[in-house]
């Protein structure tokens, strides 16, 4: 598969869990943990991984830590 950039927005607090393929590498996520103590961004990475098929070790938050906007690369 190689090295890519994911681009994902986030949604935290959401009622639903739902994760939506915009297009090729570029993702909606709801998720129902809270933005505190980085709850949302370990959901998001394991639904990241899950979704490509990868372990997640091998996805990491390439930006956006604190931000809805994310990049994740998938080594």
């Amino acid at each position: 598969m190689g090295e890519h950039t994911v681009r994902v927005r986030v949604t935290p607090d959401a009622r639903k869990e739902s994760l939506i393929e915009i297009k090729a590498n570029v993702l909606a996520i709801s998720v129902k943990e809270s933005a505190e103590r980085n709850e949302a961004n370990a959901r998001v990475r394991t639904l990241v991984a899950r979704h490509y098929g990868v372990a997640e070790t091998r996805v990491r938050i390439q930006s956006g830590h604190t931000s809805r906007s994310k990049s994740f690369n998938i080594v």
